[in-house]
C-alpha cells in the first residue's frame, strides 16, 4: 500500500509499504481524511523526537471505513469511524486517578504507532476494547470527524482554565489551535474573545468564528489593546495558542487579578520562557499546561460536532490527496492555510 513514510528528520516520501499485519481483535480502516497537526510538522521537523521512531507513518487527526472489524461486535466492514489516538494502559496511577492523557506507559498512533498519511491503518485491539472508535453518524463527514482529535485536546485545555460565561479571554495566536479555542470559548458562552496574530486572513478567521476583536501584535500594542478592551482589568483567561516561548511572558503582562493562563501550545525541544513571577504572585495568576487528550475529551468533543453544536468545516482551507504529501505538508507549514486535510478518495 503506499504511504508518507518519514525516515529521518526532513525526509519523508510516498513509498509502497507492506500493508499492516492485523492481530487477533485489530482493526484495519482505510483512510479517508487526515488533517495535519502542528505536532506532524514539528516531528517531521525533527523538533520533537521522544517517542519517535524511524522509520514511521505520521497522521493522528482522521477517520475512515472499516476494512476489517477485528470480530468486535458491532464493528464491521463499510462502518464508518473516528479515533481517539492516544492509547492509555489503563493500569497506572495517572490512568486510574484521571489523567490518562498524561499516561507514560501509552502509546500515540501517528509515531509509535504508524498513523494515517497512508492508504490504511491497524488499531490495536486494545484500542478497540477500550472505545476510542466511534461510529460516525451519517450526517458527519470524514473532514469534519478528523477534526474532533485537535477540538478533544482544546477541550481539554479549557477545562484546565475554566473558560466560562463571565471571561474575558484573550487567545495569543488564531492558527487551527488559536480558532479551535475561539469557537470553543464561543460555545462556552465568553463575554469577550479577544484574539492576536500577525497573519490578516487568521485574524479574518478569529472573528468569523465568534472573537469579538482581533490585534495584530507586529503594528498594535497587544498588553495596551487587550487593557482597553477590558477597562484596565485584563483578561480573566489567557492562552498560549502557538509554541513562541515569549508568549508566556506576554501572558502574565495580559492576565488579570486572579487570572489563568494556558500554556497550551507545544513548545520545541530544548526551549524556555521567561514569566513574571512578581506577577504571577502578587496578582494570584494560576499558570497550567494542557497536554493531549482523553477518551472522555474525545467522546463530548465528537458529541459536539456530530449534535451540530459547532461546525468545524469553515477550518478547512485545503485538501491535497496522499500523492501530494510533500505539498500538503508544505501549505501547512507555511501559515497561509488553516487546516490542510490528506485524503484518499
Amino acid at each position: 500500500m503506499k504511504a508518507a513514510v518519514l525516515t529521518a528528520p526532513n525526509e519523508i516520501s510516498l513509498d509502497d509499504i507492506v500493508a499492516p499485519v492485523v492481530s487477533p481483535g485489530d482493526v484495519l480502516i482505510r483512510v479517508k481524511a487526515a488533517t495535519i497537526c502542528g505536532t506532524d510538522i514539528r516531528i517531521y521537523r525533527g523538533k520533537k523526537t521522544a517517542g519517535v521512531r524511524y522509520p514511521s507513518v505520521l497522521g493522528h487527526e482522521f477517520a475512515g471505513e472499516v476494512i476489517d472489524g477485528g470480530g468486535h461486535e458491532g464493528l464491521k466492514a463499510g462502518d464508518r469511524v473516528g479515533l481517539c489516538p492516544f492509547i492509555a494502559c489503563g493500569e497506572c496511577h495517572l490512568c486510574k486517578t484521571g489523567h490518562e492523557n498524561l499516561c507514560t506507559s501509552g502509546t500515540a498512533v501517528g509515531y509509535e504507532i504508524d498513523g494515517a498519511f497512508a492508504e490504511a491503518i491497524r488499531i490495536p485491539a486494545q484500542a478497540v476494547r477500550a472505545g476510542n472508535l466511534r461510529h460516525l453518524p451519517d450526517h458527519m463527514s470524514y473532514d469534519e470527524a478528523a477534526l474532533v482529535e485537535p477540538l478533544s485536546c482544546v477541550l481539554n485545555g479549557q477545562n484546565k482554565v475554566g473558560v466560562s460565561s463571565a471571561d474575558t479571554v484573550v487567545i495569543l495566536g488564531a492558527g487551527p489551535i488559536g480558532l479551535l479555542h475561539t469557537y470553543l470559548a464561543r460555545l462556552r458562552g465568553a463575554a469577550r474573545i479577544i484574539v492576536s496574530d500577525p497573519n490578516q486572513h487568521r485574524r479574518d478567521a478569529a472573528l468569523a468564528a465568534g472573537a469579538n476583536a482581533v490585534v495584530d501584535p507586529r503594528s498594535d500594542d497587544v498588553t495596551a489593546r487587550v487593557l482597553e478592551e477590558t477597562g484596565g482589568r485584563g483578561a480573566d483567561v489567557v492562552i498560549c495558542a502557538i509554541g513562541v516561548p515569549a508568549l508566556a511572558r506576554q501572558a502574565t503582562d495580559l492576565a488579570a487579578f486572579g487570572g489563568r493562563i494556558s500554556l497550551f501550545a507545544g513548545f520545541s525541544k530544548g526551549e524556555s520562557a521567561e514569566m513574571d513571577v512578581n506577577a504571577i504572585h502578587y496578582r494570584e495568576l494560576t499558570v497550567t499546561g494542557a497536554f493531549g487528550l482523553s477518551r472522555k475529551d474525545y467522546d463530548r468533543a465528537f458529541d459536539m460536532v456530530a449534535s451540530g453544536q459547532l461546525d468545524l468545516g469553515p477550518l478547512i482551507t485545503h485538501r491535497y490527496p496522499l500523492a501530494e504529501i510533500g505539498e500538503a505538508l508544505a501549505t501547512a507549514e507555511a501559515g497561509e492555510a488553516i487546516k490542510v486535510v490528506v485524503h484518499n478518495d
